[in-house]
């Protein structure tokens, strides 16, 4: 085995196992498909070990392959982040941002971010990922996490940026058909859309001036991602929970109406998580910060409205 561990063979192989060919691995890192087979040859020859087994049709990992995969992943995050740590003052971020958020808060939030981003540091890209499901940022090999509402206990870091309310709203003909003195106590007799992504749709703690009342919920529609429940409460289906920052503009232009206002539900968190790492890249970094920034501006503005 030789004695200086070679990080470009690391690239070469996870850039394959991550990609599935050669060919596909080679358009990734823009070099020749023989120059990957090459440097792939050499860090088997230098384990002693076969990584890979390949036919005319694809690429798959041996056992031993597997299993370097998951170590050789981590050294080359222990070793980006080592890199971007120590050359944060002399070098801009540049290279692949994988990131994750909720589909809603996403499209709202993030992607104006990312353009904000880019225009920032041309030498970065990023790789973005909006689903209401929760990712693993280990397993995915993702560089952050965007996460609203309440963090499950986890090996992740994180950092807070921002605070969201939940709000009870419905069209305006739908509200109209409720009873004008509804309270949370009659939840279970009104029609709600529901969002099957969301942990603990089904029971909410709602409270004013002291009082407090934990009520089930009775989902007339499930839906499996946040824009589809909104969609179905704008088309008069029924109430829906949003945070407010998916309905702000909907409730200003007359879309959506607030219902048993004078009621508080919890209010939740908008966190930037980490795979556990002892140094935070300087991609990061400026993302974190940036999207820092947009949560400010967003939480005066909603306070001056």
């Amino acid at each position: 085995m030789a004695d200086l561990l070679n990080l470009n063979r690391l690239v070469y192989f996870t850039t394959v196992m991550e990609t599935g060919s050669f060919t596909s691995a080679a358009d990734r890192l823009g070099v020749a498909k023989a120059v990957v087979s090459h440097q792939i040859g050499r860090l088997e020859e230098e384990l002693g070990a076969t990584l890979l087994q390949r036919t005319t049709r694809r690429v798959t990992p041996t056992g031993e392959g597997r299993l370097f995969y998951d170590r050789a992943m981590i050294i080359l995050r222990e070793a980006e982040a080592a890199y971007g740590e120590i050359s944060h003052a002399a070098v801009e971020p540049a290279g692949m941002l994988r990131l994750t958020a909720p589909l809603d808060y996403g499209t709202k939030m993030v992607a104006p971010v990312m353009a904000a981003y880019l225009k920032a540091y041309p030498q970065m890209r990023v790789e973005a990922i909006f689903d209401d499901a929760v990712s693993n940022l280990v397993d995915e090999q993702i560089d952050l996490g965007i996460r609203v509402g309440w963090l499950a206990d986890s090996s992740n870091q994180a950092r807070r940026l921002g605070t969201i309310r939940q709000v009870v709203v419905a069209s305006p003909a739908f509200a109209a058909s409720l009873p004008r003195d509804a309270t949370p106590r009659q939840a279970r007799s009104l029609a709600w859309v529901g969002n099957a992504q969301l942990r603990g749709v089904g029971q909410w703690l709602f409270s004013r001036n002291g009082e407090k009342v934990l009520t089930e919920l009775n989902p007339v529609i499930m839906c499996d991602k946040s824009p589809a429940s909104l969609a179905c409460v704008l088309a008069g289906i029924g109430l829906g929970i949003f945070p407010d920052y998916s309905v702000s503009d909907d409730i200003a232009e007359g879309r959506l109406v607030p219902v048993l206002a004078d009621w508080t539900l919890p209010t939740g968190g908008i966190h930037a998580v980490f795979p556990p790492a002892r140094f935070r890249p300087a991609k990061v970094r400026a993302f974190v910060d940036l999207m820092a920034a947009a949560e400010k501006r967003r939480s005066r503005s909603a306070a001056i409205a």
